[in-house]
């Protein structure tokens, strides 16, 4: 695995925590008010979306290079 491959390797699984605490708070709580201010968390469908592409981008770059790969040569001839 390259250093580029590696860093962003890194980089997705940091992003993936993230989602995954997101995914927590909203599910722990969609809106809330605190006096007269009013929130409302992201959208769990969005969040759950990025959370399955995180983590089919982490699983593509974990098996790259794995995988047995098979050369066969062909000689082209004209008949």
């Amino acid at each position: 695995m390259t250093e580029s491959n590696k860093l962003q390797l890194e980089t997705y699984k940091n992003r993936l925590s993230l989602y995954y605490e997101a995914e927590r708070k909203v599910l722990e709580g969609q809106a809330y008010t605190l006096g007269s201010m009013s929130l409302t968390r992201a959208n769990l469908s969005e969040i759950r979306r990025t959370i399955k592409d995180l983590e089919s981008r982490i699983r593509a770059l974990e098996e790259r290079g794995t995988t047995k790969r098979r050369v066969c040569r062909i000689i082209p001839r004209d008949y």
